[in-house]
């Protein structure tokens, strides 16, 4: 490829910076060709010639000079679209859509295979952090016990204000909004939906296997209170929102999103402000540590960028690791331990505890900490939306390591 000719879908934040990126790596020997936006005359931050925009999608797939699709459209459905059509022609394709992605994953590697191209997303999980390449060639072994971390800057964002800066939570979340670390509508990323799509793309390049955002339990920082605030305070703890994947066997393995008690001897517990921060621990190498900004405009173009520059070189994701043949199951079936602030006695009673090792109760709120088996957590899901309740995990995978 001597020239890449890009056909850039998108030019919000992040297509502009895209747009900066490339103009400025000289030897990345690429050019924006066409940029396909929603409304042409739209004034925009970034000044370029009005020929570079249309507001048709074939316009740039029917074009035979473009020879590279970036895509950065906030719509799945139309990320899906795009993508889908670009492979379907040949042309390879860069995207930073998490959720399009974790969605349609099996049918984006079997269209790569079918059509003899390639599909590259190192930026749609952790941002600046080469998380996906390094799981794909890095650690292409079955050594690999756990990748566990910080996946969101919008929700780290508003924890950090909160436990540093004693901010309550919802002046976080206002300013984070501010900042535009959060959105309007910020349920996304706080709800934990951004990490899950995360950690399901992490997995396929960590252990092969496909896992469905349904089957996953999921549960973010909505309705963190004062009350669980002091309580890790109390402790000497910070809240993360976190995502993992464990392998609890040879055979098998879990995966969650939720709120964790995180001491200060983690990794994770100085991962501060719109920083992400990813541990990836195995049997030989103990745990390794990942750390950079994850959102923003400048980060994801870098990523972007190291995309491009891949395609250059005929990179592709091979995804060998789906070809194994002792791949590890995915399970519910492990013991988890919480921390469960409840409303009254008639909804505990609803939750399926093993055990309790600790119970208060008071007038302002009521909470216990004990174990219970994924699956049955995951039954009772619907119970949990609730402001008067609010679910933290307390770690127990690999402790015996850590000390």
């Amino acid at each position: 490829m001597n020239r890449i000719n890009i056909g850039l879908f998108g030019f919000g934040v992040v297509g502009q910076g895209i747009y900066k990126v490339i103009n400025r790596a000289t030897n990345a020997h690429a050019v924006i060709s066409r940029i396909c936006v929603r409304d042409v005359n739209k004034p925009r931050e970034l000044a370029v010639d009005p020929s570079l925009l249309t507001d048709d999608a074939d316009r740039i797939l029917d074009d035979r000079n473009i020879n590279l699709i970036v895509e950065v459209v906030d719509d799945a459905e139309a990320s899906y679209r795009i993508v889908t059509s670009a492979l379907r022609r040949g042309i390879p394709v860069v995207s930073g859509n998490k959720a399009m992605i974790a969605r349609h994953l099996p049918e984006l590697i079997e269209l790569q295979r079918e059509y003899d191209t390639a599909l590259l997303y190192d930026a749609s999980s952790c941002g600046s952090i080469p998380v996906i390449r390094n799981l794909e060639e890095y650690y292409d072994n079955d050594l690999l016990l756990e990748v566990k971390g910080i996946l969101n800057g919008s929700s780290n964002y508003i924890l950090s204000r909160v436990f540093d800066h004693d901010e309550d939570y919802q002046s976080a979340l206002r300013r984070a909004q501010q900042l535009g670390f959060a959105e309007s509508d910020p349920s996304f990323d706080i709800e934990g939906y951004d990490s899950l799509f995360k950690l399901i793309i992490i997995t396929v390049h960590a252990l092969g296997v496909y896992v469905e955002p349904e089957r996953i339990f999921t549960y973010g920082i909505t309705a963190l209170s004062d009350f669980d605030i002091r309580y890790a305070r109390e402790k000497r703890m910070k809240i993360k929102l976190v995502a993992q994947v464990v392998k609890v066997s040879d055979d098998q393995f879990t995966m969650f999103v939720m709120p964790e008690f995180v001491s200060p001897s983690r990794y994770i517990y100085s991962v501060d402000d719109e920083y992400n921060g990813v541990v990836i621990r195995g049997e030989c190498y103990d745990r390794q540590f990942m750390f950079g900004k994850g959102a923003g405009s400048l980060p994801t173009a870098s990523s972007i960028l190291s995309d491009v520059m891949a395609r250059r070189h005929g990179y592709r994701y091979e995804y060998k690791k789906m070809e194994y043949v002792n791949r590890p199951d995915y399970t519910t079936d492990v013991t988890l331990e919480i921390y469960l602030r409840y409303p009254d006695k008639e909804f505990l009673d609803r939750i399926p505890f093993i055990s309790i090792g600790e119970m208060f109760q008071s007038a302002e709120a009521n909470y216990v900490k004990g174990t219970i088996r994924l699956k049955d957590l995951i039954d009772v899901r619907p119970l949990l939306d609730n402001p008067e309740v609010f679910v933290c995990n307390v770690p127990r995978f690999f402790l015996e390591l850590d000390d």
